[in-house]
């Protein structure tokens, strides 16, 4: 029977520890090899004891001046220790003995880093690139995007993927970030021409078609974006990415069914998540299927507890049928959570003005109008409720307020006609009208959806007449 191999090495890590102990007391016939040496200081740096791990390869390097990778072991060691100038003088060192070991630029750029010496890092890593190749060179170009991202140097770090790719297609890791960076930085028609030229090599590169897809939707051809994001679910029918892209693709399109099933498949093959929820509920509410589309939302909402926002969706599947009550609750939740969003204060003012309840309805509204002061849909919305409550006074009084506000738009001048026509006051009301028949006359019809009984008033008739006749001529 095999001894287990773990134990094997730790009863070699304690022989080793041991010879170590006894040539530091200077027993003459202790021998430990380059190799040994960094075992022991590997070994003291598991364990988080730097002060040890540094003096044993002090004792290395005196037994072996000239070790190259004892030099970069050491500097590496000084680096964690945050001693960055010494760690660039030993790796000087190490250098006029073997200038081809990669390590020693990836610590010289970490070192120049720390000190805030970017250009440094920089300058080094491009020169290292000319005298690398393959894999190493893969490497190094890493680095440098690492450096760039730390600087934020964005469309710098997408060069580096690129080139990274040119030579190595098949680079999972760099397939991965140029995704993320090529919609960062918006460079897609570069990278369209790249993972094309990589297809074309290598077409069963399921990465490549899905960051192709990725960059036609980030140029809203949301089409072709389908077509990639389909060949790479041929090529992995489990790339769970691929599908929930196509189906955000899809409700670019208003393919809401086809989103559906897109997303739907995102939840079968990964974890749940509220925004995939959200968006299937989005696609049922766009469908008119308010009863699928909360279905949806409570699920992401059940995710996620403190998104107001859901349920706020909830309440307005609920304004849309008509269920005040229900979408009451809703806005409750919601407001409970966010109690100055205007959109949430705008729904519950409607809701209550439909059950009748318009003091409290008004109370909302005024809220809205308080924290957007300039925006007209705020002050239609509290006017509007004034006037169906038959506030007539209070209405009068926002209207002016209103148009001091927002400047006297068309639609606050037909307001202003309405009320004073409820009012009993004719020969205002019908001036305004006309005013606003000059001003904008295609928003009579908002006019008239405040109380469509204006129009059988016959006065109210004659300057709508009038004001056609006028512009007939």
């Amino acid at each position: 029977m095999k001894e287990n191999p773990y134990h094997q090495d730790q009863e070699e890590i304690k022989e080793l520890l041991k010879q170590y102990q006894h040539l530091k007391n200077g027993r003459s016939h202790t021998f430990l090899d380059e190799e040994a040496f960094e075992k022991i200081i590997d070994y003291f740096d598991e364990t988080e004891d730097m002060t040890q791990a540094l003096e044993v390869s002090e004792l290395a390097i005196e037994q072996y001046p000239y070790s190259s990778s004892l030099l970069i072991r050491k500097a590496d060691l000084l680096i964690a220790t945050r001693k960055y100038q010494d760690a660039l003088r030993i790796l000087e060192q190490a250098e006029l003995l073997d200038g081809a070991d990669i390590n020693l630029y990836i610590l010289k750029t970490d070192a120049y880093l720390a000190l805030d010496q970017q250009d440094k890092a920089v300058a080094l890593l491009e020169n290292a690139l000319q005298h690398f190749e393959g894999e190493e060179r893969i490497e190094l170009l890493f680095e440098l995007a690492d450096v760039y991202d730390d600087y934020e140097e964005f469309d710098k770090i997408f060069d580096c993927l690129r080139l990274i790719l040119e030579q190595d297609p098949n680079n999972q890791e760099a397939l991965y970030k140029i995704c993320f960076w090529t919609d960062f930085t918006g460079r897609n028609e570069e990278c369209i021409r790249l993972h094309q030229q990589i297809i074309d090599d290598y077409p069963y590169n399921e990465l490549a078609w899905f960051n192709l897809g990725a960059a036609f939707q980030g140029l809203k051809l949301y089409e072709k974006s389908i077509d990639a994001y389909k060949y790479a679910i041929v090529i992995d029918e489990k790339f769970d990415y691929a599908y929930r892209n196509m189906g955000d693709a899809y409700i670019r399109l208003r393919k809401y069914r086809d989103a559906i099933e897109a997303l739907e498949k995102v939840i079968e093959l990964s974890r749940p998540e509220d925004v995939v929820y959200e968006a299937i509920g989005h696609c049922y509410d766009k469908l008119s299927n308010y009863a699928q589309a909360r279905f949806y939302y409570r699920k992401a909402s059940h995710l996620n507890t403190e998104d107001s926002k859901l349920h706020y969706k909830i309440a307005c599947t609920y304004l849309n049928e008509g269920y005040w009550s229900h979408a009451v609750k809703q806005l409750q939740a919601a407001l409970q959570i966010h109690s100055t969003q205007p959109e949430y204060n705008l729904a519950m003012g409607e809701c209550k003005m439909q059950m009748g309840l318009y003091r409290e309805a008004i109370q909302y509204f005024s809220t809205v109008v308080r924290i957007r002061p300039r925006n007209i849909s705020s002050w239609k919305a509290l006017i509007r409720c004034l006037y169906i409550a038959g506030f007539y006074e209070e209405a009068l009084e926002q209207l002016q307020a209103a148009i001091r506000m927002t400047g006297g738009k068309p639609i606050l001048v037909f307001y202003l006609s309405a009320v004073y026509l409820a009012m009993g006051k004719s020969k205002e009301g019908l001036l305004h009208l006309e005013k606003a028949m000059g001003m904008a006359p295609k928003m009579l019809k908002k006019m008239i959806e405040l109380n469509p009984a204006i129009l059988q008033s016959q006065p109210v008739l004659d300057v709508i007449a009038r004001f056609k006749k006028r512009k007939s001529f």
